[in-house]
């Protein structure tokens, strides 16, 4: 009965996290900053969910139970499988970030803008401002 309430928990784990909603492309910078929030946040939820179906895994082949080790190490794999998806994907966005931002300027809406360089607390930042019309 322990089986098989662990591999329901594992299932509904493993099920849950991927019916999570795909989000849209990116079509502003917060847009894209939101996105990388969520990607790691997905890749932390990936990591943990790897972590605890290895210990299933692990508590299987302690306990000579191949069905639960079985569980445990698909899991574990599966999990580690969309933690480098969602790594790469995370990178992904961090580089449109960069493009982004490697621009002197762009216009939205028929609007200028221009980039400005923003010290805040001994860092640098970049900001885009509407520029002023002529």
């Amino acid at each position: 009965m322990r089986k098989i309430i662990l591999s329901f928990m594992v299932a509904g784990m493993i099920g849950f996290t991927t019916l999570a909603p795909v989000s849209a492309p990116a079509q502003s910078l917060q847009d894209i900053e939101g996105q990388i929030k969520r990607r790691q946040k997905h890749k932390n939820d990936w990591r943990n969910i790897a972590i605890g179906s290895g210990i299933l895994g692990v508590l299987g082949l302690l306990n000579n139970d191949k069905t639960l080790t079985f569980v445990g190490a698909a899991g574990a794999l599966y999990s580690l499988h969309r933690y480098e998806q969602d790594r790469k994907s995370q990178s992904s966005l961090n580089r449109a970030r960069a493009t982004y931002f490697s621009r002197t300027h762009f216009y939205r809406d028929g609007v200028r803008y221009n980039r400005k360089t923003v010290t805040k607390n001994g860092k640098k930042y970049y900001q885009f401002v509407r520029a002023k019309s002529r």
